[in-house]
């Protein structure tokens, strides 16, 4: 009995001991927390403004009328070929990393492949935006002197505006999807969400496995991503807070 009781009183400090553990290294995450929440709570603004943008601007359809528009004005040029969406991807690569922080316990392994697609996914969306290139050519084009002059910069800003949504921008749309998915596996896995967030996620990483660049279809699923989207970050943003505290 005495030995029983001994090994009881051992179990029990070790397992107060992990818990300790478990807390001190939340605590040495906590800054990161913090900022992956405000992170979260700050895409959930830029969204609307982007809309906005969207629906009150509607971006041109040819070359010409982009130069056009960037003369007019620079800023609604760059915030129509998604200024914000550059401003969105870099929050995300923080707030992922404060998701990794939050749930590698319930699976490192998957949480590292989801931060991995994620931070490729940046680096795609980061390497695919022109907005200043389109911004630097529309400037050459008006300064133009010549018909030569005008013609080669029409070209030039043909193959940027092509590269603007091509196969770098397609990869990048996939690849959070795919990291949105992981993560929203994991969650199921951890209580440090919910259950709500882990569906929402799932169901916006679904609608974003097909972008929103190859038809109708992808256009209207982007949309109703939106839904789900604005759920999975609410919640996550304010688990991460939480966890902050």
């Amino acid at each position: 009995m005495t030995t029983l009781a001994a090994h009881d009183v051992l179990a029990t400090r070790a397992a107060d001991l992990t818990v300790e553990q478990v807390r001190a290294a939340d605590r040495e995450w906590r800054t990161l927390f913090r900022i992956g929440g405000l992170a979260a709570f700050s895409v959930l603004a830029l969204v609307p403004l982007q809309m906005i943008v969207f629906f009150v601007w509607p971006p041109p359809a040819s070359v010409v009328e982009w130069f056009a528009l960037f003369q007019r004005s620079a800023v609604i040029g760059l915030l129509d070929m998604d200024l914000l969406m550059i401003v969105d991807y870099g929050l995300l690569a923080v707030f992922f990393l404060a998701l990794y922080a939050a749930l590698h316990r319930a699976d490192r392994s998957l949480m590292a492949i989801a931060l991995v697609a994620e931070g490729l996914a940046v680096a795609a969306y980061f390497a695919s935006t022109t907005a200043f290139e389109m911004l630097s050519l529309s400037a050459q084009y008006a300064g133009a002197a010549t018909e030569a002059e005008r013609s080669a910069s029409l070209a030039a800003g043909q193959a940027v505006y092509a590269a603007w949504q091509g196969t770098a921008f397609d990869v990048s749309y996939v690849l959070s999807s795919v990291a949105v998915l992981i993560a929203s596996v994991v969650m199921l896995r951890s209580r440090a969400f919910g259950r709500t967030a882990a569906y929402a996620g799932l169901a916006m990483g679904a609608a974003g496995l097909v972008p929103p660049t190859v038809g109708g279809v992808g256009l209207v699923l982007s949309l109703v991503s939106l839904l789900p989207m604005w759920v999975w970050l609410f919640i996550t943003g304010r688990g991460l807070l939480r966890l902050a505290r």
